[in-house]
């Protein structure tokens, strides 16, 4: 019992020290590697067309060189480009707030051939592509995938308060930059873009005594320039409208802006530049809100095979008090697959937690016992450390997959348990000795439960060992059964009758223990009444 306890011991201490990396979900390499580009909006196509060419000259590189490396096949199978739209390949889930097109976004993607056929990893080919691409001139975003499918992204970090986009903006650039000092962090981007060119318009501070007003300005400057609404009139099912506004010789540049009168509220007229200032900018091309609060996401991916989210994100959240300290009137959220893990952590833990409650009221009743089910349970641990000690042996992390391998684990391994204890309650049902009925039982179920054990684990080998893409998510979920099976069998044939024994034990140890409180108590003697 003390052995198997230290095993137990070691092997959370082993997944607590970092030696076996759990992640949430795993990274699943598809046969199509994109190039996903944003420009910035208002961008003319000619400046975009020169991204994605140097873009597909990279591509193009890349591909020579695979075939000079790799003789036979060429592994890059063709090359395609979208321009105008994204195909949302390389990705979470779409954001709905985000313009699905325009002449800003493009995408890039790579064709390859399986990766049963190829020696070269599509993680490896991203990482030659992304190098080889180099920085793309006026870039908003520019990040490379190849993930099958995905829960989200990996890193996705939401910035929310009541202050103004410009705190939110340097808030979102302070993270970018501190998420980029850790290995194996990639492709790290936010989610505030900046709109097309506009003009903005003020009133100065000198034309307050006139009685004119932003409101006032604004209005004169949009009836000029876009027109305002004189009638309407009918012509059949179409409603026409008469709209009055400048000539369209005069509404062609900022300089009939600058030249255009402004009417006070006296109704006299002066000059634009001398009660108004227009400022050239920027305006937003979106803005999130949750709770009436702005939001800038920052996203990034994650090289899974130097680094994991949940060790980035457990830095991430050590470093949060020196942000606040910057940034005190801005909080923080995790989204994307953060998220996605906290509601589905929630949901195995209630699940697993009535799975755990029925297994033991169905156990309880037919044996008639409050502690034999706790016997036959006390396996389960067990196999959770064989489904663990599995996933370092087979070079595995432990991911979501793995869980809910572990959870129907649970429910698999109680069945050797269960045979165990109901033959030595046999045997002790038809007179022999509890010492000799413990021996009795393990050796007599001793080739039933290896028998059973070895042709569960035979089973999910195949499965194990396969490399196709779309059976990569079970592989986890078989190495925790197989292993979990394995090992909870071989702990069964020890520790149940031991704790079958000890069990004995204290319940004898309480038993006289309640006798010598009994005989040690003062008898409390009646006197007769006589009348």
């Amino acid at each position: 019992m003390t052995a198997a306890i230290a095993v137990l011991v070691l092997t959370a201490a082993l997944g607590a020290s970092g030696r076996l990396r759990y992640q949430f979900f795993p990274q699943v390499q598809g046969d199509v590697a994109f190039a996903t580009l944003t420009m910035p909006q208002g961008i003319p196509l000619a400046r975009t067309l020169l991204a994605v060419e140097q873009i597909q000259n990279a591509a193009d590189e890349l591909r020579r060189q695979l075939d000079q490396e790799y003789p036979g096949p060429s592994i890059v199978v063709h090359t395609f480009a979208s321009i105008g739209e994204q195909l949302g390949r390389s990705g979470g889930p779409p954001d709905d707030s985000v313009p699905v097109g325009g002449a800003h976004l493009a995408e890039v993607g790579l064709e390859l051939i399986s990766g049963l056929d190829r020696e070269i990893t599509t993680e490896e080919v991203l990482n030659r592509w992304r190098d080889l691409t180099g920085p793309v001139t006026d870039a908003v975003e520019l990040s490379f995938g190849s993930n099958a499918f995905s829960a989200g992204a990996p890193i996705n970090i939401e910035l929310f308060g009541i202050e103004g986009i410009e705190d939110l903006s340097l808030a979102a650039e302070r993270v970018k930059s501190h998420l980029a000092s850790f290995a194996g962090v990639l492709d790290i981007a936010d989610s505030f873009r900046a709109g097309k060119q506009e003009v903005r318009l003020s009133v100065r501070d000198s034309a307050l005594p006139l009685g004119l007003t932003q409101n006032d300005l604004a209005r004169q400057v949009r009836q000029a320039f876009y027109g305002e609404e004189a009638q309407r009139i009918q012509r059949g099912r179409d409603d026409v409208r008469v709209m009055v506004r400048y000539p369209g010789s005069q509404r062609r540049s900022l300089g009939s802006l600058e030249e255009m009168r402004i009417r006070t509220s006296e109704g006299v007229e002066v000059p634009f530049s001398a009660v108004a200032n227009a400022e050239i900018t920027r305006g937003f091309a979106f803005i999130n809100r949750t709770d009436r609060k702005r939001v800038v996401t920052v996203t990034a991916d994650v090289n899974r095979s130097v680094t994991t989210p949940e060790t980035v994100l457990k830095q991430f959240r050590a470093w949060v008090p020196v942000l606040e300290e910057e940034f005190p009137t801005i909080d923080y959220r995790l989204g994307g697959e953060q998220r996605e893990q906290s509601a589905v952590a929630a949901g195995i833990i209630r699940g697993g937690s009535m799975a755990l409650m029925i297994i033991y009221v169905l156990l309880a009743i037919p044996l008639r016992s409050y502690t034999q089910p706790l016997i036959i349970m006390s396996i389960i641990p067990f196999g959770i450390v064989g489904a663990l000690l599995g996933h370092k042996l087979m070079g595995w992390d432990v991911v979501f997959f793995s869980i809910l391998g572990i959870v129907a684990l649970s429910g698999v391994v109680v069945n050797s348990s269960l045979v165990m204890v109901h033959a030595i309650n046999t045997q002790r049902a038809n007179g022999m000795a509890l010492g000799e009925s413990v021996r009795f039982a393990a050796v007599s179920r001793f080739r039933p439960i290896v028998l059973t054990t070895a042709t569960t684990f035979l089973g999910l080998l195949p499965l194990m060992f396969e490399t196709a893409v779309p059976a990569v998510p079970l592989v986890p979920m078989a190495i925790a059964l197989a292993y979990g099976v394995l090992y909870a069998s071989i702990m069964t044939l020890l520790l149940v009758p031991v704790g079958y024994l000890i069990l004995d034990d204290v319940a004898g140890l309480v038993s006289s223990r309640r006798l010598r409180n009994q005989e040690s108590a003062p008898q409390t003697v009646t006197p007769a009444v006589h009348s």
